[in-house]
């Protein structure tokens, strides 16, 4: 028995290798085109439940984000001796005779500027979720009059 394309033909060691009453179709080598297919699509709810769990967790994401940058820009910022130059130029510049002025270095050090940094990004990461679950409501009441927003999408085969 030998096998074409996938199907067993039983008969073709017998006939020679070719089925009996089978059709070869020509190849031409040339493709067709591939057929392009389209499906509208209609957004009609938004679960909110589930868009303040994705809200809750890219607020998360970006609240980290925001902690390591600012400490990647302290650190980099202090190597560079920013803090130093200014602090010293401000210190200067509000000094008198008898004190030392304003002290930038003990303001803005490192566990100062991630307590900060912590706190933003804890309010950030209430307030986002917040205001996306709200968003979400707010997309069900408008859909529910207007129908939703309607998607076209494309699938290349």
């Amino acid at each position: 028995m030998s096998k074409r394309r996938g199907f067993v033909f039983p008969s073709s060691e017998i006939y020679g290798g070719t089925p009996a009453g089978a059709v070869r179709k020509p190849r031409t080598g040339a493709r067709t085109t591939p057929r392009t297919r389209k499906a509208r699509l209609r957004v009609a709810k938004a679960d909110p439940w589930s868009v303040m769990k994705v809200s809750f967790l890219l607020s998360i994401a970006l609240g980290i984000c925001t902690i390591v940058a600012a400490a990647v820009l302290w650190m980099v910022m202090d190597a560079m001796g920013v803090f130093s130059t200014v602090g010293g130029t401000i210190s200067e510049a509000t000094g008198s005779n008898e004190s030392n002025g304003f002290d930038l270095q003990s303001f803005l050090s490192l566990p100062n500027v991630l307590l900060f940094t912590s706190i933003i990004a804890v309010i950030d990461v209430v307030l986002a979720t917040a205001l996306a679950t709200l968003g979400a409501f707010i997309y069900n009441l408008s859909a529910g009059f207007v129908g939703g927003v309607e998607l076209t999408l494309a699938e290349d085969e």
